[in-house]
């Protein structure tokens, strides 16, 4: 595809004057924004779970809960006290000292209140305890807004007073709201440094073992601290400005993306480099061939993850829709330094960059490229293979691949945060404690609000409705408990506290509140109420993963769907063949399937994991797809431009041949970079970069490598294709490649 602009572009900063115009250019847009722009951490929040808009049943639900049901706003911390056996009477003792001490002045100040053990009546008392008398709960609240640093200076000051105070026999863990939000901190205090140092060490290693040169191990470095540094800043501006709001995780996978993908777009320029000074004097003019040929394929490379990240603004549920500005943001400047940056340092550079391997005139010539490939024969045999057996390959490796997608329907998801914690934090153990030793559906029972429409004090059968109400939940199954109903002071809502007979968080539960939803209006009708005037409404942790679950299976049909179309449209606009775009996209998808596969078979039949984090199909999905992508159009664009000159198979083989160093150099660097989130602590995470890792590995190798090619020569026939045209020389240009 001819593109004017971007060769005039692209020409431009590889010429002698432009590469240091647009160096300068950089350098000061660094320093500026430096001065002048806050980083992106300083505006980096928690997303949380939850819709966009706040428009979901449950987040209504608690706003009628808090308008007509005020308590205290304050941040709940659960202290959770336990001894090998039954609790003996003298460490009743000191946890009722200690209940004293938190309504006392020498409290820490950001205590707000607690449950005031100390002056509980024995019955009272002893519902606070477990069956078996070993662990007791204690409810704390904490000022509302803390910061994270703040919430773990509190807890630990609370810990601290018991380790001193206490009684040596009894633990005390502590989790909820609180202790998460200081747990999270402690795991990832310092964490996105230590990502980066891990990443820039990780590339260096790898740049330097595969190319041997150190500039070439180097200057991607410098590009990637360059573009980071404009990123965040560019991304903080945003955040000061109130545009979006930045999510603390998507900025450690940004920061990955970026070192990854600067790199990748390095290892492509000066690949094709290093071929044009071998038969070009001047090195400025050798950029400018070489990114006649490059341009195109970094330009819909770039401009196909960049769709993928802005079709997460359809997202509704936050976690998705906060990764769309922040990654679109990094991946349009990016796009920018792979088409002006990058060519104007390797320029300025020129044959240096390769020392001590230096490229020289004359190089080029046909008994120097035999050289090269008896040097490094394996891609150029796969090339000559997968053509000669392109219908051999083709089956076996789908019937591969399709083997390791068959378990995706046995994936079991977990919608519990806590499960995703390293068994060992604190917040964890004291949740898990909790979970063993009081009913499950005591650690988050779910409040029923019914809006009744009229003042309920005149009816004089109200208190049978409700209680017939509470009769039907209880037959329904599922619950353990219904309290009570509780007016309104306007007398029109009326609450009902239910406890579930499951884990609130355990889809049993999810099913039943979607069951009441969807059953409300019979319920109420079948107790007594006026169907059409009342209405039901639920609040509490269940209720909101339920909402979580609806949000994460909408959103990743959109996705799924969207991101594909928009993938396949940039394919064909590329590739100028629906027919290739339509192939190049079913191996990907086929290439995500069986990472999906293989990761679940790993984890869960290998090491025993029991569930994924709900998000991990659509974190692998919109990540693996995208960058699958690069990596099949520099190889499709090189075997166009083959194309022009051999009969198809033939151009087939070559390109194979020609991008096969470079491509797994990079898919191996990108694996590698990804690779670093399995030292993560959150299961998230970890299980994230297993699955990208694993899934570039079988996209560079088998699909890309292999898959691809076989069903590109199967497809198109051993004829001179015209499928596109190849990119153009520049006019400056004297070689006719």
């Amino acid at each position: 595809m001819n593109l004017p602009v971007i060769a005039r572009i692209t020409g431009f900063f590889s010429s002698r004057k432009g590469a240091k115009i647009g160096i300068a250019a950089w350098l000061l847009l660094v320093i500026v924004l430096g001065a002048a722009a806050p980083g992106a951490k300083d505006y980096a929040i928690s997303a949380g779970e939850g819709n966009v808009n706040d428009s979901n049943p449950s987040a209504e639900a608690q706003r009628l809960l808090s308008e007509h049901y005020p308590q205290s706003e304050g941040l709940p911390a659960l202290l959770v006290f336990h001894a090998e056996g039954a609790l003996s009477g003298e460490q009743l003792g000191r946890i009722a000292s200690y209940s004293e001490w938190l309504a006392s002045d020498g409290k820490p100040e950001d205590v707000e209140g607690a449950i005031p053990y100390h002056t509980l009546s024995d019955p009272e008392r002893k519902r606070m305890i477990s069956a078996d008398g070993a662990t007791l709960l204690l409810n704390v609240e904490l000022r509302q807004g803390l910061e994270s640093d703040r919430v773990l200076d509190v807890l630990d000051k609370l810990k601290a007073q018991w380790k001193s105070n206490g009684d040596p026999g009894v633990k005390l863990e502590m989790t909820g709201p609180a202790a998460i939000s200081a747990d999270t901190l402690s795991l990832f205090r310092n964490a996105d440094f230590v990502l980066m140092i891990a990443t820039v060490v990780l590339i260096l290693v790898l740049l330097v073992a595969i190319y041997r040169s150190p500039l070439l191990a180097v200057i991607p470095l410098v590009v990637a601290g360059l573009v980071y540094a404009v990123v965040d800043k560019a991304i903080g501006l945003a955040g000061r400005g109130g545009l979006f709001t930045i999510d603390k995780q998507s900025l450690s996978i940004m920061m990955i993306l970026l070192f990854a993908v600067i790199t990748d777009y390095c290892l492509f320029v000066f690949s094709r480099y290093r071929e044009r000074l071998a038969v070009v004097d001047s090195k400025y003019e050798a950029m400018g061939q070489a990114m006649a040929h490059v341009s195109e394929p970094i330009l819909f490379s770039g401009g196909t993850v960049l769709v993928a990240m802005l079709a997460l603004f359809a997202a509704t549920f936050k976690p998705y829709h906060g990764f769309a500005p922040v990654l679109s943001i990094a991946v349009a400047i990016i796009l920018l330094a792979g088409l002006t940056l990058i060519p104007a340092i390797f320029a300025l550079f020129g044959r240096k960059a390769f020392w001590p391997f230096v490229p020289k005139v004359g190089e080029g010539s046909a008994a120097s490229a035999s050289a090269e490939k008896r040097r490094v024969p394996f891609w150029a045999k796969a090339g000559r293979f997968v053509t000669e057996k392109p219908k051999r390959v083709a089956g076996v490796l789908i019937a591969l691949l399709l083997l390791a997608s068959l378990n995706i329907g046995t994936l079991q998801y977990s919608f519990n945060l806590m499960k995703s914690f390293p068994k060992d934090t604190p917040s964890r153990v004291g949740f898990e404690l909790l979970e063993s030793r009081y009913p499950p559906g005591q650690l988050a029972p779910v409040s029923l609000i019914v809006e009744v429409g009229e003042d309920a004090s005149t009816d004089t059968a109200f208190a049978d409705k409700v209680l017939a109400l509470s009769d039907r939940l209880m037959e329904g199954g599922g619950v353990s408990s219904v309290s009570p109903g509780v007016l309104s002071d306007d007398k029109r809502f009326v609450r009902l506290q239910v406890v579930l007979s499951s884990n609130p968080y355990e889809p049993e539960a999810l099913d039943l509140v979607d069951r009441w939803r969807a059953e409300g209006k019979e319920l109420l009708a079948q107790s007594g109420f006026d169907a059409d005037r009342a209405s039901l409404h639920i609040a509490g942790q269940t209720a909101k993963q339920a909402d979580v679950r609806s949000m994460n299976e909408r959103d990743t049909w959109v996705l799924f769907t969207g991101i594909a179309l928009l993938i396949l449209i940039m394919l064909t606009v590329q590739t100028r063949s629906v027919k290739m775009a339509f192939l190049m996209l079913l191996t990907i998808l086929l290439s995500f399937a069986a990472t999906l596969g293989l990761t679940w078979a790993v984890f869960h039949d290998l090491l025993g994991y029991g569930t994924f984090s709900y998000r991990m199909p659509v974190y692998t999905f919109v990540f693996m797809v995208a960058l699958g992508v690069d990596y099949n159009i520099m190889l499709v664009s090189r075997i166009k431009e083959e194309a022009k000159r051999y009969p198809w198979k033939e151009a087939v083989s070559r390109g194979v041949a020609s991008t096969g160093r470079v491509i797994s150099s990079a898919g191996l660097i990108l694996a590698a970079t990804f690779g670093v989130l399995i030292t993560q602590p959150m299961q998230e995470l970890y299980l994230f970069g297993f699955a990208m890792a694993a899934g570039i590995l079988i996209d560079t190798f088998l699909v890309r490598g292999m898959l691809l090619p076989s069903v590109l020569a199967l497809a198109f026939g051993d004829k001179k294709a015209r499928i596109g045209e190849p990119a153009a020389e520049p006019r400056s240009s004297r070689i006719r490649l």
